[in-house]
């Protein structure tokens, strides 16, 4: 059976090709994003494998459908680039990866964390350049500080132990929490709590009609002052704008972003020899206290091995009948 992968890169043509020994189907990879105006090159494969920079509205779905597409194998966790609603109306079964690495996203996270407090990115330029001076370079003691998670999925809850081995205090924000967070040892309260009592602050939920822009001018004049945010969930659960107006006013000390709203028309390339035309993107970029990674927290190979083999049995799941199939 023939399977399109939209969107590959080649450390996934590796992992896959590695996976597929134990399966022989026949993979055919594109690196092109799927979207409206590529539908009409993935002709008669009944199941096409998308990333999470790929559009799957309502009329690339029906015209996959019309082309013979009957199974969509996602490539990522999360779903929100999908109209699920109009997957199911036509009758097309929509896969995806619920838990590749929860390890690799949350100690990304922590990663960020510690590099934004103690500003091991600006250290690191100023040693290269021959510049040994600490001036400006001064951190605080994680220990003893609060931690706000929004989002105690299977990522947030391994976050919320990580944080505790450093001495925090965590609080835990999750409108349905799993029987397993709810058996962490942390504080759970509502949102208003976590903006006014965190000092740090890392948004690990999903993206969906609640979340959209979460993190709005609002939430962040309800946040302590010099508060750092953390969004290594999807780009959109935080409003870019709003974000820069709280970066230049102060409010926001410490931003670290693996994602960002528009990130489909950036990430994934090498875009060094052109010149970008997201301006938001690139005033984000003029701050000293920003760092920004490109959608890889979930960038180890043992995720990477785990996303090919759950994709790849997901659609052997499909095709047989047998084993477990991730259905959205």
């Amino acid at each position: 059976m023939k399977i399109a992968f939209s969107s590959t890169q080649p450390f996934e043509r590796i992992a896959f090709n590695a996976a597929n020994q134990d399966f022989g189907y026949t993979l055919e990879y594109y690196d092109w994003h799927l979207n409206e105006s590529t539908v009409a090159l993935l002709q008669n494969y009944p199941i096409v494998s998308c990333f999470v920079n790929d559009t799957l509205n309502a009329a690339t779905l029906k015209a996959l459908y019309q082309q013979g597409t009957r199974c969509i194998a996602l490539r990522s966790a999360g779903y929100n680039h999908v109209d699920i609603e109009a997957a199911k109306t036509l009758g097309i079964t929509v896969a995806r990866v619920p838990a590749y690495s929860p390890y690799a996203v949350a100690e990304h996270t922590v990663g960020l964390i510690l590099a934004l407090n103690r500003q091991i990115h600006r250290a690191y330029a100023r040693v290269r350049e021959q510049n040994f001076s600490l001036h400006g370079l001064m951190g605080f003691d994680l220990h003893g500080k609060t931690v706000g998670i929004i989002g105690l999925g299977k990522i947030g809850i391994e976050l919320a132990k990580i944080m505790q081995g450093f001495g925090c205090k965590v609080l835990g924000y999750d409108p349905a929490p799993s029987p397993e967070a709810k058996a962490l040892n942390i504080d759970w309260v509502d949102l208003p709590t976590v903006y006014a009592q965190a000092h740090i602050i890392s948004l690990n939920c999903p993206l969906t009609v609640e979340t959209r822009h979460l993190i709005n001018s609002e939430a962040i004049a309800a946040m302590r002052p010099k508060v750092m945010l953390i969004n290594t969930s999807r780009g959109a659960v935080i409003d870019t704008k709003a974000v820069i107006e709280g970066l230049k006013s102060g409010k926001i000390g410490y931003l670290g972003l693996d994602v960002y709203e528009e990130e489909a028309a950036l990430f994934f390339e090498d875009r060094s020899d052109k010149i970008l035309q997201d301006d938001l993107f690139a005033r984000l970029q003029t701050f000293p206290n920003v760092i920004i990674t490109a959608h890889q927290a979930f960038f180890t190979e043992e995720a990477v091995h785990n996303i090919a083999l759950i994709t790849l049995e997901n659609i052997h799941a499909f095709v047989c009948g047998k084993g477990q199939l991730y259905t959205v």
